[in-house]
């Protein structure tokens, strides 16, 4: 049953915490604003396995850790030159003592592809770190981006961030969460620079491409999470909807006992947001998978980790897992379009697997844990578009073939729109084009403007105890008809020392970006960890420099 709450309920009394001090990391943030009762999305996580996504769960587990470190803020970049280490580079600062980075993403300036922007999560700020280059990838400088809920003025946590630049506005555009860990609010925010990433919007004046409370009425639905969005840009001058801005996400509907009876992918997307104020744009929201009010949490109404792209004709696609909306079992491996600019999608999802070619993992836990690491790796899969034939590729964890090579990443392509898809073929080989040893997992997917496909992912293969972490990348030339793969990591790093003191939690995927001039694959990497010294488990974003 839906429940409605007022505001004035929530802002009983304003206690006097400086808003300044709220942003101490994820999971840290202190509204000024005392909350009436537990969020339903902290009893979701308390009571089930799965379903709210790692990067909010982390929010809940972190809760409480606290460090000397002082957050930067986005009006006040800071600069600090990265560390090299052979063709890799670090692209966040570092605070002191060093705190976790994870969930990258990143986008280049079409226009200028040697500008590009990544971000994120940041246990610095309780934000997004934003990095920024003007060299493809030689040298990033480093913001920070908290963000804020405008119902009350408290700073809220953040994270989850997607990148995207339009060609049309000269922008690039962030999204990331707004939700607290004792205030009912869950909000999709989107952030705009028009300087290549040097300064960006005003937490206080985010564009909120969705939101559980009504700013007209003031009145809060507590029963909606929404979670795990990402965002993209319509950049063809040709298209119909040129410049359109889409953000797709999983609107979580939470019963008070902390059930999620429906978890459906939605959209919202806009043609304009001001850069004076871009609170001011207006939204249009699409439900891509159906509401199912009183369901029992699977089925098309239970999906998570959407992946939007854009045609060069304006279609849009979305690739994203079925997924359980109270644990992480994922049945299957699904697809959606539009094509007219996000009004309408197909009747039913496509579904993009084949019997007997794709298995979820299910540990004993149903929540993604991989052994014998303590973090999960939900199976977060990948959509490619090649503006060169047309092409679409889908990557994915695939456990079918288990008992042999743990997890492997697989492939599906499509030549018809995504309507129908390929069998699955194994990306993560060995030399003998046999599937690898160990997991691999978190691939993520890009094509440049020939139409060559790009893939990266982590890997286990090279430690034989499968716990220590390499980057791997494969390319195609010959529109994914096959590839070939070299690591591109210059080291390796342990997970087990990468998030606090319980390396529960490294982010939920990588980022990559690809153009004929230069390749972004950006990633978490541990491998200047100084937990020895700090006791803190931390993490940066590395990336391998990349000049085609």
């Amino acid at each position: 049953m839906r429940r409605l709450i007022s505001v004035t309920a929530v802002v009983a009394v304003l206690i006097g915490i400086v808003a300044g001090q709220n942003a101490l990391g994820l999971g840290g943030s202190t509204p000024t604003t005392p909350s009436a009762a537990t969020p339903l999305w902290v009893t979701h996580v308390a009571r089930y396995p799965g379903g709210i996504s790692g990067g909010v769960r982390a929010v809940y587990s972190a809760q409480g850790t606290s460090s000397a470190a002082v957050a930067p803020t986005a009006s006040a970049p800071t600069r600090a030159e990265p560390k090299k280490n052979g063709a890799n580079v670090q692209m966040n600062d570092d605070s002191y003592p060093p705190m976790p980075q994870n969930e990258t993403a990143v986008a280049y300036n079409v226009i200028d592809p040697q500008v590009a922007v990544a971000a994120a999560n940041d246990y610095v700020s309780g934000g997004v770190v934003v990095m920024r280059t003007s060299d493809s990838g030689k040298h990033w400088a480093s913001t920070r981006i908290s963000p804020q809920f405008a119902g009350t003025r408290d700073f809220c946590n953040g994270g989850d961030p997607g990148v995207a630049y339009s060609r049309r506005d000269h922008a690039f555009y962030i999204s990331q969460l707004c939700f607290f860990r004792a205030l009912p609010f869950s909000e999709v925010q989107v952030y705009k620079s028009v300087d290549d990433g040097q300064t960006w919007t005003p937490g206080r004046q985010a564009a909120r491409a969705a939101s559980n409370f009504d700013y007209a009425s003031r009145t809060v639905d507590d029963s909606i999470f929404n979670d795990k969005e990402l965002i993209a840009v319509d950049n063809t001058p040709s298209s119909p909807h040129y410049g359109r801005i889409y953000v797709t996400y999983t609107k979580f509907h939470l019963q008070p006992d902390g059930f999620s009876d429906y978890c459906p992918i939605q959209l919202s997307y806009t043609d304009a947001i001001p850069t004076a104020n871009p609170v001011l744009s207006t939204w249009s929201h699409t439900a891509i998978q159906p509401d199912n009010p009183g369901g029992d949490g699977t089925g098309s109404s239970a999906n998570q980790f959407s992946d939007p792209v854009v045609e060069k004709n304006g279609t849009l696609d979305v690739g994203f897992v079925s997924e359980n909306c109270n644990d992480s079992v994922d049945p299957h491996l699904l697809f959606q379009k539009s094509t007219d600019g996000g009004q309408t999608f197909l009747p039913s999802a496509v579904q993009i697997d084949k019997p007997g070619q794709y298995a979820d993992f299910q540990d004993a836990g149903n929540d993604d844990t991989l052994p014998p690491t303590a973090f999960r790796a939900p199976n977060t899969p990948s959509l490619a578009y090649s503006p060169r034939t047309d092409s679409l590729l889908f990557v994915y964890q695939n456990n079918i073939n288990r008992p042999v090579s743990q997890a492997d990443i697989s492939y599906q392509t499509s030549t018809d729109g995504g309507l129908n898809w390929s069998n699955s073929s194994f990306l993560s080989t060995d030399s003998s084009n046999q599937p690898a040893a160990n997991d691999q997992f978190f691939p993520w997917a890009a094509s440049d403007e020939s139409g060559r496909f790009y893939v990266i992912w982590f890997d286990r293969r090279q430690d034989n105890a499968n716990v220590r972490i390499n980057t791997w990348q494969a390319v195609s030339s010959h529109d994914a008809a096959n590839f070939s793969s070299s690591k591109i990591s210059t080291q390796d790093w342990d997970p087990n020392l990468g998030f606090f003191g319980s390396g529960a939690f490294i982010g939920d995927y990588n980022g990559l970006a690809a153009s004929t001039d230069a390749v972004y694959a950006v990633w978490t990497d541990g491998r200047d960890d100084a937990i020895g010294q700090t006791g803190i488990g931390e993490t940066d974003v590395f990336t391998s420099v990349q000049k085609r």
